[in-house]
């Protein structure tokens, strides 16, 4: 963990939130005492991607979980929409 002044926090800014981002946790001091820290946000307690898979992501070795959209997806019109189950399966059996 890090400690760094506020004055110099704020001449580096990118710097220390792109090491923070990385997973680094740093304290801010305000005239030698401990004012606040900068660190990753927690995970979503929601969120039950596996840890792993989460990890890859971040490094961007791999895409976190994409949920299905069923609006990304073609509807079809029924083909039989007029034909029961027990229509279907006697034509079938009668092929036999």
């Amino acid at each position: 963990m890090s400690t760094i002044g506020i004055r110099k926090l704020k001449d580096h800014l990118s710097e220390y939130v792109r090491r923070a981002g990385a997973g680094e946790r740093i304290q801010v001091t305000s005239h030698g005492e401990v004012v606040a820290e900068l660190r990753a946000p927690a995970p979503d307690p929601e969120d039950d991607t596996p840890s792993g898979l989460r990890e890859l992501a971040r490094r961007g070795t791999a895409r976190g979980i994409v949920r299905n959209d069923p609006t990304r997806y073609r509807t079809y019109d029924r083909a039989l929409a007029n034909t029961t189950a027990r229509e279907l399966l006697d034509w079938d059996r009668d092929d036999r």
